[in-house]
């Protein structure tokens, strides 16, 4: 009879118990002051910043909280005549967000600003995943920048965009060329 070799498999075992025991110390972690570390460095950026922004938690499903910094909604300038009335659009101008993941990992995300009714949501754009002993102040900072270029640049869009590479004849080298010949 032939014996089977068991290594490999507890191996896995021992990694799967691994993972379960650092998904409890993260989400410890969270609750142990993860979560007050993020919200006070991000009112300390609003402050620091003079930005018009709130920081709010949402514990409404435990180990899955999210700590948001929105920039709050307002009216977008943009109204519908509908023949008595206008009725004015609003717009929702993006938020930072650090969720609790089900593993106890904190996902940092963002939401561009949406006016409604212009547009579906957008899906949020992730910016990274952390372990919670990874989520230091100046990621938080770095995240907030990161935030806010994206929101600048949509806020700002226009075609001035650098030109995209044309493909085909008078290109690259054949190009300067013929400018070199003119």
């Amino acid at each position: 009879m032939m014996s089977m070799n068991y290594s490999n498999l507890k191996s896995k075992a021992d990694k799967y118990r691994q993972i379960l025991s650092n998904t409890e110390n993260y989400r410890q972690a969270w609750n142990d002051g993860l979560k007050d570390l993020i919200q006070n460095q991000l009112n300390k950026i609003i402050h620091e910043a003079g930005l018009e922004a709130e920081v709010e938690l949402k514990e409404d499903l435990n180990n899955l909280s999210a700590i948001v910094l929105s920039l709050g909604t307002e009216f977008s300038g943009i109204t519908e005549d509908t023949g008595k009335v206008k009725r004015p659009f609003l717009k929702s101008n993006g938020m930072l967000i650090y969720q609790q993941l089900f593993n106890g990992k904190i996902m940092v995300s963002m939401t561009h600003p949406l006016i409604e009714g212009l547009g579906k949501p957008g899906t949020p754009k992730q910016i990274e995943i952390l372990r919670p002993e990874e989520l230091k102040p100046p990621f938080i900072l770095r995240h907030t920048e990161e935030f806010l270029k994206e929101i600048i640049a949509w806020e700002d869009f226009d075609d001035d965009m650098p030109e995209s590479q044309p493909i085909g004849f008078q290109t690259g080298f054949q190009k300067s060329l013929i400018q070199e010949n003119q």
